[in-house]
């Protein structure tokens, strides 16, 4: 299907407005931001907004795309929701002034996949509930879990970069770029693998077989790693880690030295300080030494195991979750790591209250600057806001005004 003229010149005048803001001084302020943050300079911390349930943002209109091509509104959406948040929230944003296409490869898999039931409340939302039938009962089921073969893909990466450059004409630039951050959370797969009932009964019952399983999986990341570093290259360009800033100064280039290594075990959150070590930690640590930068810690809460994530190689953040206890983890992260904190999206679940807001945001700023932690805020995992957009809108706007009053506009 060709695109047609009609949609191209939609997509051009998108990527236009987009460019403006994304070389604005507005966003280079943000961007500094963001940079002196991970660097570990007290600024003014960044605020972003994601995981955003889009279907239920639209006001008048603005969200709703115009081209017909099936292939590039994925595009049309990103400038539309750029422009929107540019507009709407008084947070920050991480704008990248090209189009990067990632070089490709394929993989023969692991030789497993998830089997699962899933209940649903919405049509639309793609936050939905899962019951998932443990594929890996037994060492024979194991067995099956094999480590893929990886095989680059240079005439995709030539078919894409001809593609999105006549697409985009001379609007944006379009990159050819290597592999970015390291997302690594085997533990969420695994559940989705096995269930999380399953994984909790064998920390009692079987812990041996629990090793054995995440063994696979380091060595599966290992594997690609090796293929990623032997015939892609990384690439330090990238701006986004997970939701998150990723500037930072001292990235090497076209090395594992040119990005970061991203590790959780959410489903660990109740485990002991030991147990949480022995099956993922210490998995993790000859993948993290890799990376120039790690960042630890999602959902679950980590303030009772400080000791044992200060432990991962090159680490710089630390997750503090709506679950964490706030003041012990200000107390231990201290000046020495980025203080990643993301507030509660039940906050804007159904109404947002900015006085609740106001005084959540004010109880973490408080506690960062009492320890000198570098903070960044980013409000995530929102799968509601109950078809009001104003939520985003009004929580945005009250943690600005109380970042105005405690580290100026």
């Amino acid at each position: 299907m060709t695109v047609s003229q009609k949609d191209k010149e939609i997509i051009r005048e998108l990527a236009k407005r987009y460019m403006e803001l994304a070389l604005s001084d507005e966003q280079k302020a943000m961007n500094d931001r963001m940079q002196a943050t991970n660097d570990l300079k007290i600024v003014r911390p960044p605020v972003l907004i994601d995981e955003i349930p889009w279907y239920q943002m639209d006001i008048d209109g603005q969200l709703v795309c115009q081209t017909e091509h099936p292939r590039i509104r994925h595009l049309e959406e990103y400038f539309r929701r750029a422009f929107f948040r540019r507009k709407y929230f008084r947070a920050d944003t991480i704008f990248e002034p090209f189009f990067r296409v990632r070089k490709s490869y394929d993989s023969t898999g692991i030789g497993i996949g998830v089997k699962e039931e899933i209940r649903r409340t919405d049509a639309v939302n793609h936050i939905v509930s899962h019951s998932f039938v443990d594929v890996l009962e037994d060492e024979e089921a194991l067995e099956q879990i094999k480590i893929p073969q990886f095989t680059l893909r240079p005439d995709r990466d030539a078919e894409a970069m001809e593609f999105y450059t006549d697409l985009l004409g001379d609007s944006m630039p379009v990159r050819l770029c290597g592999a970015g951050y390291l997302y690594h959370a085997p533990w969420d797969f695994i559940a989705r693998l096995r269930g999380v009932e399953a994984i909790l009964y064998d920390i009692y019952d079987r812990p041996e077989y629990l090793h054995k399983i995440r063994a696979r999986f380091r060595d599966i990341t290992l594997a690609e790693l090796d293929f990623i570093e032997r015939y892609v290259g990384f690439d330090n360009s990238g701006e986004d880690l997970h939701c998150t800033p990723a500037r930072i100064s001292g990235l090497q280039e076209n090395t594992y030295k040119a990005t970061w290594f991203r590790g959780m075990a959410q489903m660990f959150g109740d485990v002991s300080p030991q147990v949480h070590k022995e099956l993922d930690i210490d998995y993790s640590l000859p993948i993290a030494e890799k990376f120039a930068y790690s960042y630890y810690g999602c959902c679950e809460p980590l303030d009772r195991k400080m000791e044992i994530i200060k432990a991962i190689p090159n680490l710089r953040k630390i997750g503090v979750s709506p679950w964490a206890n706030e003041e012990r983890s200000a107390e231990q992260i201290g000046k020495d790591y980025v203080y990643a904190r993301k507030p509660n999206p039940a906050n804007v679940a159904v109404r947002t209250d900015p006085e609740w807001v106001r005084a959540e945001t004010e109880k973490t700023v408080k506690l960062c600057i009492a320890h000198g932690c570098p903070l960044e805020l980013v409000l995530k995992d929102i799968s509601t806001v109950s078809n009001r957009p104003e939520n985003l809108i009004v929580w945005a706007n009250t943690v600005a005004d109380v970042l105005d009053e405690y580290y100026g506009k």
